[in-house]
């Protein structure tokens, strides 16, 4: 697997995403996967809040559910949107010129659009989208890469049913391909000054192209509900005085 990131100047509201990709993607071949990061669709969308507004309040606007911010961080707070646990519902202030910057409008459909919209203009019949956010993993520090919107390849590469080297039938294992791919692209594109928001992954493993976006049944295969959630049976509070006891 091999990743390019592609620099680009800097994205201001209101330009046009696809004018952005002739510009800096004339050409792509068959079998690549495009990651975008999710900020500069945001900017082309012109989700951007001035910093006069409240952000607690913007943080509750823009999520399904805020939670308590810890006393170590009271400016950081965890939120629920779009199925998803992260922080401050998505919203950031980096590389977005003094402004508060939120999530894009419906990255799922506009993953779709780009999708259509590269694969017919280049004549392919293989290709993947990403868009891509960073994201935090319980107890680690650090963020990794998360997919926010896709198409054009199947999001789950299933061991089930497949044996382990010993021949033992895996049961339960399977690969999300999507935040694999969104971390190795979050990696390599970078969170500071790089200015490199575009990644073309080739030879990645595992994947299984489609030529339609997916289904709605597909879209929900990657997510859990919150009470078949692994981590909602834990209780923090009682694992740090465990940790400490």
């Amino acid at each position: 697997m091999h990743t390019i990131t592609i620099k680009t100047h800097k994205i201001k509201p209101g330009e046009s995403l696809f004018a952005i990709l002739d510009t800096y993607i004339p050409k792509i071949a068959e079998n690549n996967i495009i990651a975008i990061a999710s900020k500069i669709v945001s900017i082309c969308e012109n989700r951007l809040i001035r910093k006069n507004k409240n952000k607690i309040n913007l943080i509750r606007q823009e999520s399904d559910f805020c939670f308590v911010a810890p006393s170590s961080a009271p400016n950081f707070y965890l939120t629920l949107k779009d199925n998803r646990l992260i922080p401050n519902a998505g919203i950031d202030e980096s590389n977005c010129n003094n402004a508060y910057v939120l999530l894009p409008k419906n990255p799922q459909l506009t993953a779709k659009k780009i999708w259509q919209y590269l694969r017919k203009r280049h004549s392919l019949k293989n290709l993947g989208m990403l868009i891509t956010d960073s994201n935090i993993t319980p107890l680690r520090q650090g963020v990794t890469g998360i997919a926010i919107g896709w198409c054009g390849f199947k999001s789950i590469y299933d061991y089930i049913g497949q044996k382990d080297i010993f021949g033992r039938p895996l049961q339960v294992t399977r690969i999300n391909l999507l935040d694999s791919l969104a971390t190795v692209a979050t990696l390599a594109m970078g969170e500071g000054r790089e200015q490199t928001p575009i990644a073309i992954i080739k030879n990645a493993p595992k994947i299984d192209f489609q030529n339609r976006a997916p289904t709605t049944k597909e879209k929900q295969t990657i997510c859990i509900d919150s009470k078949n959630d692994l981590f909602s049976t834990v209780d923090f509070a009682l694992l740090k005085d465990i940790s400490h006891g």
